[in-house]
């Protein structure tokens, strides 16, 4: 009898073993939704790579706090609606405790009540400064890229610099371009430059020449474009090799990848946009505080993918980042997760050194941005 019940007993004890064992095995999921396909995959790719790159590099090590990561990625085509059904997946089906994207703003914002509803933390790789304000209504929402408020700001000091006072700009026909040009809009009359001609194009035209030449008719010192590839490259290409317009052409932060490079071609030389350091890392002076982590990010995705990361995967690597930091301290809570990124305060990230607070969920200033310029098809920085 004593010795069935001691039997008994060490079954039970190793049961109990065996299950925690098993808890403490059980990987941290994090759910990732990115554009690997449509217009915008130039964007999305390096967002991928860049999970990947870091959960293998994180399981190397050991996991969190004993956990595998497991980061659990899905094509979201760059669309509102498929982007909705791959995140209700990893909301109900996956049981993610956080997810990084979308790599777009329009889809970003397409996502907002889902998350909200569902209560899971959201850390979006998109611009538009409406994903995450008002913040009272985005309570679950944090995104890692400069917003196009910051990178507007930028801009406008650089026209003032330059003494460039009257300027055209031409945007794209979707939330990011919209979002932007209301941006430019409000801080460019603030700072004194006139906007004389205002223009707009989709993503996918093949030209855009009706729209550039009624720009130069306007006789603008400047112009700015807020797009990303592949439109960015088509303006840039209509502009600078079929009209031979000879004024600086200013593009947004949204071609801070080698695509819009090669796309554009020899039209890209003489470009300038506002951006992170990143593309300009190995000419930042040491004492920058980014300069490190910048050095070692590019380094690690050139031995890994044999190119040159871009700013879009570097959003990428903040964003899993914030909840990964977040997760060594308070494991896989939903709202722990939530508080702990809200608190996160002089996190050195690819994009600017971060300060969230319950009142910003971007965490950055314009302080943050550069100004590059494509020179012989490289990124330098803009003297």
């Amino acid at each position: 009898m004593l010795r069935n019940m001691v039997v008994c007993l060490m079954m039970v004890i190793m049961g109990m073993a065996i299950s925690g064992y098993v808890r403490a095995e059980e990987p941290y999921k994090i759910g990732a939704a990115f554009a690997l396909t449509g217009p915008a995959a130039s964007l999305g790719i390096p967002e991928k790579n860049t999970a990947e790159m870091l959960m293998e590099q994180i399981n190397a090590a050991g996991g969190i706090n004993g956990h595998k990561l497991e980061i659990i990625i899905y094509d979201t085509a760059g669309d509102e609606t498929t982007t909705r059904t791959r995140v209700d997946k990893l909301i109900n089906v996956d049981k993610v405790c956080a997810i990084v994207g979308p790599t777009r703003s329009g889809t970003s914002l397409a996502i907002i009540d889902m998350v909200q509803n569902a209560q899971i933390p959201n850390i979006s790789c998109a611009a538009s400064v409406k994903i995450v304000e008002p913040v009272g209504e985005r309570k679950w929402v944090f995104k890692t890229p400069q917003s196009d408020v910051l990178a507007g700001e930028r801009i406008a000091v650089y026209l003032k610099e330059q003494k460039l006072t009257k300027v055209a700009i031409i945007t794209t026909k979707d939330p990011f371009g919209a979002s932007g040009k209301e941006q430019l809009e409000v801080l460019f009359p603030k700072s004194g430059i006139e906007i004389v001609a205002k223009e707009e194009f989709n993503e996918k035209d093949p030209d855009v020449m009706s729209q550039l030449t009624k720009i130069k008719a306007a006789n603008p010192q400047a112009v700015v474009c807020w797009s990303v590839s592949p439109g960015g490259a088509t303006v840039t290409r209509n502009m600078k090799s079929e009209l031979k317009m000879d004024i600086p052409l200013i593009m947004s932060h949204g071609v801070a990848n080698m695509e819009y490079i090669k796309l554009a071609g020899e039209a890209a030389n003489g470009v300038l946009f506002p951006a992170g350091k990143l593309p300009v890392a190995s000419e930042l002076p040491d004492k920058d505080p980014q300069k490190k982590l910048l050095v070692k990010y590019t380094q690690d995705y050139k031995a890994k993918f044999n190119e040159e990361p871009s700013t879009f995967g570097g959003h990428a690597w903040d964003a899993f980042n914030l909840v990964i930091n977040a997760m060594r301290k308070v494991g896989d809570d939903k709202a722990k997760i939530r508080d702990e990124i809200e608190k996160t305060k002089n996190f050195v990230g690819t994009g600017g050194v971060f300060n969230f607070s319950p009142k910003d969920h971007n965490g950055l200033t314009k302080e943050c941005l550069i100004m590059v310029k494509i020179t012989n098809g490289k990124w330098t920085l803009a003297k």
